[in-house]
């Protein structure tokens, strides 16, 4: 029979040993979404990111147009090291098991909220009572 052999991670290598099915049963989830994070902030990402949001012109179709593909391709190369498929739905079962801890740990959290403002923009809501919800006022 053989024998599976876990190695240890150290914090300059947090990476899931390759028998992980999934970043649930990863030893440092928090690791994997920091290492999303951090492929974001790379110089050849940043770029591409930034081509992609003046593409949008901050009109919500050109972002889901221009920007989210950029974002997704950017996920999917880390996220692939992990067992997640390497296509859009690998990216969404990733982003729905970081939805589930959020609520248990407030660093996963906070680099989750992190994330996400890289790439949506930021939903204003018009001010209490401003609009009349379509309605003429007379």
């Amino acid at each position: 029979m053989p024998v599976l052999r876990v190695g240890v991670l150290s914090a300059r290598d947090a990476r899931v040993p390759r028998w992980c099915l999934s970043i649930r049963d990863a030893p440092v989830p928090a690791a994997v979404l920091a290492e999303v994070i951090k492929a974001f902030g790379a110089p050849e990402n940043a770029q591409r990111m930034e081509e992609a949001r003046d593409n949008a012109c901050n009109d919500m179709g050109k972002m889901l147009q221009f920007l989210l593909p950029v974002a997704t391709q950017i996920q999917q190369d880390v996220i692939k090291a992990y067992g997640f498929s390497s296509d859009g739905e690998g990216v969404l079962k990733f982003a729905r098991l970081i939805k589930s801890y959020e609520s248990q740990d407030p660093e996963i959290a906070s680099m989750s909220g992190k994330l996400k403002a890289m790439f949506l923009p930021p939903m204003t809501l018009p001010p209490h009572g401003a609009g009349t919800g379509g309605v003429a006022a007379s």
